[in-house]
């Protein structure tokens, strides 16, 4: 029979949870609380006059067409670096979990740039790219091929892919790593008795039985694309060449801590927040339908 701890008194429950939930109600709520609020008033930057207004902020958000085109900017972004992060990634845990002979050095390696701060990330390759002392940069030069991430949008585009995804590789790895070791091996050997080519064997038994951790990664990497690639974009582009690059958590910043556009800012965070709380719910509700638990 199933056994269920129960507590002597109703309140300890309460007690024990409490740490958690004051901080989402004072780190997540009473934020989102605060920018739903300011995006509905009118303030000058140093908050000397406000006004109720509304929804014109929104109404002048959906207006401008830079705005419309942060939307493109974001979905190219994140989906680029969620699929490439969680190929990559699976790929190096598969060839990692086959290596015998130094595995725990190979593993460590591809473990260290999670340790590496995003705008740290983001400095460092834009190092390796910066012309004409990059070494990157130097190299695609001797090939004849010319890279200018300032002037050139796909150039800066694909630095800040590039750099985010190397930032979440490791995240990605590890859960990968840990679903791949999880997976009885009798299940592979049964399959490889019985003819099963190693493709076959991975589509078949490997990455179905993977498709909880690949899920999951899938929810936590476009909330990373979302919000936490805004330090990588900031070090490495600015936003450039022009808005090319500025995906909608830059513009948040942008607009409020650069133009001074409080409001205007508050309302971008409020939809930045609704776009990533439907995209988590629209996976919840039809990817995990596929998924095999």
């Amino acid at each position: 029979m199933e056994k269920r701890v129960r507590f002597q008194s109703s309140w300890l429950p309460w007690v024990l949870v409490a740490p958690q939930l004051a901080i989402v109600l004072v780190f997540f709520f009473w934020p989102a609380a605060q920018a739903l609020y300011q995006s509905l008033l009118q303030q000058d930057a140093f908050g000397g006059s406000t006004e109720f207004v509304g929804l014109e902020n929104f109404r002048r958000l959906f207006d401008d067409p830079g705005y419309l085109d942060s939307f493109k900017t974001t979905a190219l972004f994140s989906g680029l670096v969620a699929f490439s992060g969680l190929t990559i990634a699976l790929l190096l845990a598969v060839m990692a979990n086959r290596v015998v002979r130094g595995a725990t050095v190979y593993k460590t390696l591809l473990i260290w740039p999670y340790a590496v701060a995003p705008v740290i990330a983001g400095v460092l390759w834009l190092m390796m790219f910066a012309a004409p002392y990059g070494v990157v940069s130097y190299a695609l030069q001797a090939l004849g091929i010319p890279w200018d991430h300032l002037l050139n949008a796909n150039h800066a585009m694909a630095l800040i892919v590039m750099a985010a995804v190397w930032k979440q590789i490791s995240y990605n790895f590890l859960f990968f790593l840990a679903g791949l070791q999880s997976i009885p091996h009798s299940l592979v050997e049964a399959a490889t008795i019985d003819g099963a080519s190693p493709w076959k064997r991975f589509w078949s038994i490997v990455f179905p039985l993977l498709s909880p951790t690949t899920f999951f990664l899938l929810v936590i990497n476009i909330i990373y694309a979302f919000f936490d690639t805004f330090a990588i974009v900031d070090a490495a582009t600015h936003g450039g060449p022009g808005k090319e690059t500025a995906i909608l958590v830059y513009k948040v910043y942008y607009d409020g801590f650069k133009a001074l556009d409080i409001n205007g800012s508050a309302a971008q965070s409020v939809v930045l927040m609704c776009i990533v709380v439907a995209l988590t719910v629209i996976q919840f509700r039809f990817v995990e339908k596929k998924v095999q638990y």
